[in-house]
């Protein structure tokens, strides 16, 4: 095909002809490339969906996108353009922001004579789009093109500004990207109080290690007394109902990223071909790294189903989950925005649930958190314990604190917001490695709640000890500088959360930091029960000693007790044996804290990568996600 203009001008009215206006059903059908039982059910998709029947044809597979692309040239008398037969004009990529020709699905193609013609993916809509447009483009000329082409032109001419906008969209005073830029004070700071500690310690170590049991047992009582809090907020029985699609549904994006992923891939794709939210409404879309030839090398081996594309975020400052979600969230679509880890298998009608809930929650609900369980439980030990500790949070203290009206931090995962809430609050933290809790936060001083949903995502438990210890570590420094960067000023978060969220924020981060950092120091009353001598021992003595250690054991107790309560709200009651080891669990969490606090010294935004698929489900339906 000639690229000329002129030419492209005489096909496109050898293109126009009799065809135009007539129903883009009727094109396809009188093709004969839909049979009319198949276009009879798709039109009924289409109407109960309000949705495009292009839409319905494409997504359920019943055409490709170039035949229905054909068509829609057809049905409105305009020009089809292929990148890869008529590319776009270089020198016009600049005549609208891509940002813009995102959020649209347009691009400015090239021009005949004065006229510019604008290739859309979503023709239906370019009436309106025309009363958008920024003026001193000149006259504008619709084409038809695929969302693909778009997105891939963009991608090409202007990746790298996106992805710098994706690693800065968070202003500075809400991101930790200064964290490496201590100022001479925040320097000056640190070393005193080091000095002072070192000091302590050498003049008189019975009062510094008297000072840090104190510390230790007061976060210690806090921490417990949170959980039993959020125990009592709990409702005695847990929502139940058949979720309902509302009139007009929304679209729903779902980003997925992967890194360095050499087995799961086929995996994935069969578990989100579960989804029972019709496919013409899911975009799921698997981001991936430039430079991951393992991964490419991976998808190009699997078939992916029309709801699925594929996003490659350009290379840049740093190589983090939140700097790759905010890249591939502006080549989104959807009204409500989701996120899945590679591993993932959520439960069939979760998306239905997520919908339903946003559908009848007030405004000030920017976002749901789902219950995150595992498929691989009874591996071993580890695994075991990993799942206690996992029910406890998801099923007791993370929906203790949203029905008590606390700040949520939020899990990498099974988390679902309301577009607009995520542009509102601008995103990921591209430099925070646990920027899920940090995003919590953030929500939360903007005003918004995050609400817990019964629905449940299955994935894999990492049951191996360094790996185990290397991901904790990044859960541990991520929580870390969310803390630090959230009460660098304390007076502005007073005012943004209000007293009541302000000491839940404090609670909850600086207890989990403290009680991992100084553990060692609670395990000397274990000393104590074994009858051997304290290192306090000519402070702590008699009562003083009995009720220490009566603390220390009731702290104990309530984990226990959380963690039968949590394993009754779930799949695993055959665990409660596992409860009582987790003493023996958490010691690997300070192994993890220290890890932790080195990292943050010498390299605060390494991303330490959990690796998956070491670990099969425990049964064949294991991963088939129930409540």
């Amino acid at each position: 095909m000639s690229t000329h203009p002129l030419d492209i001008a005489e096909t496109l009215l050898l293109q126009g002809g009799s065809k135009r206006g007539q129903p883009i059903s009727h094109i396809l059908s009188e093709s004969g490339k839909v049979a009319p039982s198949e276009m009879v059910k798709a039109l009924g998709e289409s109407h109960r969906l309000a949705q495009p029947i292009e839409n319905v044809l494409t997504a359920e597979a019943i055409l490709s996108r170039e035949e229905v692309l054909d068509a829609q040239a057809q049905h409105y008398g305009a020009l089809a353009l292929r990148r890869s037969v008529n590319p776009p004009v270089a020198k016009l990529a600049n005549s609208l922001p891509a940002s813009f020709c995102l959020e649209k699905g347009v691009y400015p193609w090239m021009r005949i004579g004065e006229t510019l013609v604008l290739a859309t993916s979503r023709p239906d809509r370019f009436a309106d789009l025309l009363k958008e447009l920024p003026p001193g483009l000149g006259p504008v000329m619709m084409a038809v093109t695929l969302e693909g082409d778009i997105h891939a032109e963009i991608a090409l001419r202007q990746g790298d500004s996106l992805v710098r906008h994706a690693e800065s969209w968070v202003p500075a005073q809400a991101s930790c990207r200064d964290l490496s830029e201590s100022t001479k004070s925040a320097r000056n700071l640190s070393i005193a109080a080091a000095l002072l500690c070192l000091t302590l310690l050498y003049l008189s170590p019975t009062i510094f290690f008297s000072l840090a049991l104190a510390l230790a047992l007061g976060s210690l009582i806090m921490a417990q007394g949170l959980k039993v809090a959020a125990f009592l907020a709990l409702p005695k029985q847990p929502p139940a109902g058949v979720p309902k699609l509302p009139p007009n549904p929304p679209s729903v994006s779902i980003l997925v990223p992967l890194y360095k992923e050499q087995e799961i891939a086929q995996t994935l794709v069969a578990r989100l071909s579960r989804l029972t939210y019709p496919k013409t409404l899911l975009d799921v879309v698997l981001v991936l790294e430039a430079e991951d030839t393992t991964t490419l090398a991976t998808l190009a081996r699997t078939t992916l189903p029309p709801w699925i594309r594929t996003i490659r975020v350009p290379t840049g400052e740093v190589t983090t989950k939140p700097r790759a979600l905010n890249y591939a969230f502006g080549f989104t679509r959807g009204d409500i925005v989701g996120i899945y880890d590679a591993e993932d298998a959520p439960a069939p009608d979760q998306i239905d649930k997520v919908v339903d809930h946003f559908a009848s929650a007030p405004p000030d609900v920017g976002c749901l958190q789902g219950i995150l369980d595992f498929y691989n439980p009874r591996a071993n030990w580890l695994s075991r314990c990993f799942s206690v500790e996992y029910a406890s949070w998801f099923r007791i203290l993370l929906p203790g604190l949203a029905r008590m009206r606390f700040a949520v931090p939020l899990g990498g995962t099974t988390v679902f917001f309301r577009r607009s809430v995520l542009e509102h609050v601008c995103g990921w933290d591209a430099h925070n490695v646990t920027e899920d809790a940090d995003l919590g936060i953030r929500l939360a001083r903007h005003g918004y709640r995050t609400e817990l949903i019964q629905t449940v995502t299955r994935e894999e438990a990492n049951n191996r000890f360094w790996p185990w210890v290397r991901q904790r570590s990044r859960w541990l420094k991520g929580y870390g500088i969310t803390w630090w960067v959230h009460s660098r000023k304390p007076i502005q978060l007073w005012r943004d959360l209000g007293p009541k969220k302000f000491f839940g924020v404090q609670l909850l981060f600086l207890t989990t930091l403290i009680q991992f950092t100084f553990a060692p120091i609670l395990w000397s009353f274990w000393l104590l029960l074994l009858g051997l001598p304290h290192p306090l021992s000519g402070i702590i003595e008699g009562p003083l000693a009995r009720s220490l250690t009566a603390v220390f054991l009731s702290a104990e107790a309530i984990t226990v007790f959380i963690g039968f309560a949590a394993l009754s709200r779930s799949p695993h009651r055959s665990l409660i044996p596992w409860v009582p080891t987790l003493f023996a669990y958490f010691p690997l969490a300070t192994v993890a804290a220290y890890k932790a606090v080195w990292e943050t010294l010498t390299k605060p935004f390494y991303w330490d990568k959990t690796e998956h698929g070491h670990s099969r489900p425990d049964s064949p339906d294991a991963d088939l996600s129930h409540n």
